[in-house]
């Protein structure tokens, strides 16, 4: 099961169609799991790398997609089972 945070190739931020960078929302050790559920948004590289709106560099926008995410999960599957997968929540 995936989700689908995204209509259209886009920046998730700002709506940009220019220099679209492809994000992870749970980076790290959760990456994988990010790939297989679609955790994925496009992102403008101001949005995506450069301080201090990246969301590498800025943890309100981080800590947005990350919450955005982990609701479309749920909703998907269960909090227990977000739980489970991820190892902790982010609302």
């Amino acid at each position: 099961m995936k989700i689908h945070l995204q209509n259209s190739k886009e920046c998730f931020l700002c709506k940009s169609t220019s220099n679209l960078e492809r994000h992870h929302i749970f980076g790290g050790a959760n990456r994988d799991i990010s790939e297989k559920y679609n955790c994925c948004v496009w992102l403008c590289h101001k949005h995506h790398n450069e301080p201090p709106e990246g969301v590498h560099h800025n943890r309100t926008y981080d800590l947005m997609l990350k919450q955005i995410a982990e609701e479309e999960l749920e909703r998907a599957f269960g909090e227990e089972r977000f739980r489970k997968e991820f190892g902790k929540c982010w609302k």
